[in-house]
């Protein structure tokens, strides 16, 4: 059964490309510039050429008529003759001299073992909150007009702050996404190159001022057309601590559906030309934009001596719910990883309002 819907597949793609062809070709002729000049009369000599092309056409329409019939044909013998052991036993050689196995209804499944994947074995980590058991809390609700509506009620007395004063921290940055909208091309030239030129003049206008940066790829496109004093004076400002590269990856990686040999090949690629132009590598890391994230993407920026990293873009029922447990700010443990703290890694989470400095909690997220 399965090869006959193979075959009628074939031959129906078969058949379309054919047809398409033969559009294609009438088209063609439709728009010819001498057709047009010609006030749309075929010339006699283009009008043969057609007609022997629609000839032929037609003939390797029925030859591939032809071979789709002796293909079923084929298809049905062996289902309904030659698969059929002249002893009753399997496996025996059909007709047409293919094997006829036997159906094997066993599970197929690859055994693990503890030697070749660790993880596939052990036990989950300790940790102090897990997400596991904190999705079975949240209804994942959809209340009063959904997420841009989800904040809280915040009242406070206007004198509340005069013995302790409230600390705002305001992180300048620019997320450009490598193509979304626009090509990457394209968003370079409209927009990153004049946000990258203005940030080199603004922060050497004064010394106070800070800002980060992440995606590597527009980063060295700026730098490869950038000239030498322009250069030096980035190369200034991070070694002066004014702009700051963080995470480094090659893009701001999707963390919830990307395979994790694409999240490497992009953070070895931003890394590595970072240590050859600039001779730095990123402590802090950056994700605002992915939508959802992985515990694996914390354990490689672990791995490439990362020691903290801010997330942003999560449901706003756990963006409550951590807010309301003054959970903002955690280690993050793979459930996945190992029982010690050494894969753990200061995580940041943006939520709907500034909170005041919490007790730190190892969290465990799986992916």
């Amino acid at each position: 059964m399965k090869l006959r819907k193979q075959v009628t597949v074939c031959g129906g793609a078969i058949f379309c490309v054919a047809v398409f062809s033969l559009y294609l070709m009438l088209d063609r002729v439709q728009h010819d510039p001498a057709r047009r000049q010609n006030g749309g009369n075929f010339p006699r000599s283009q009008i043969s050429v057609l007609q022997n092309r629609i000839e032929q056409l037609e003939q390797l329409l029925e030859e591939n008529h032809q071979i789709i019939s002796h293909i079923k044909d084929s298809v049905m013998e062996l289902t309904d003759t030659g698969a059929v052991s002249p002893s009753g036993h399997l496996p025996f050689r059909s007709a047409n001299g293919s094997w006829v196995l036997p159906f094997d209804g066993r599970p197929a499944f690859l055994a693990v073992k503890p030697q070749d994947c660790q993880f596939a074995v052990s036990t989950r980590a300790q940790t102090d909150v897990q997400m596991l058991d904190v999705y079975s809390l949240l209804k994942f609700d959809n209340l009063d007009g959904g997420v841009w509506k989800q904040g809280f009620d915040i009242t406070y007395e206007p004198d509340e702050w005069d013995n302790e004063p409230l600390q705002v921290f305001v992180i300048p940055h620019s997320h450009n996404d490598p193509g979304w909208v626009k090509t990457f091309d394209k968003y370079f030239t409209d927009q990153t190159q004049h946000i990258l030129n203005n940030m080199v003049v603004k922060l050497a206008e004064d010394s106070r001022r800070k800002f980060i940066w992440s995606e590597i790829s527009f980063f060295a496109k700026w730098w490869e057309t950038a000239d030498v004093y322009k250069q030096e004076a980035m190369r200034k400002l991070i070694l002066g601590g004014q702009l700051e590269i963080v995470t480094g990856g090659w893009v701001m990686t999707d963390e919830a559906n990307a395979h994790y040999f694409a999240m490497i090949d992009q953070l070895i690629e931003g890394h590595q030309w970072l240590e050859r132009n600039l001779g730095i590598t990123p402590q802090s890391g950056w994700a605002v934009d992915p939508f959802g994230h992985s515990a694996t993407m914390p354990y490689l920026l672990k791995k490439a001596n990362v020691t903290s990293m801010l997330i942003q873009r999560i449901h706003y029922s756990i963006k409550k719910h951590f807010s309301s447990t003054r959970s903002l700010e955690f280690m993050w443990r793979q459930a996945w990883g190992e029982w010690t703290s050494a894969n753990d890694i200061l995580r940041f989470l943006v939520g709907f309002f500034f909170s005041s400095p919490s007790c730190m909690k190892c969290i465990s997220v799986n992916d």
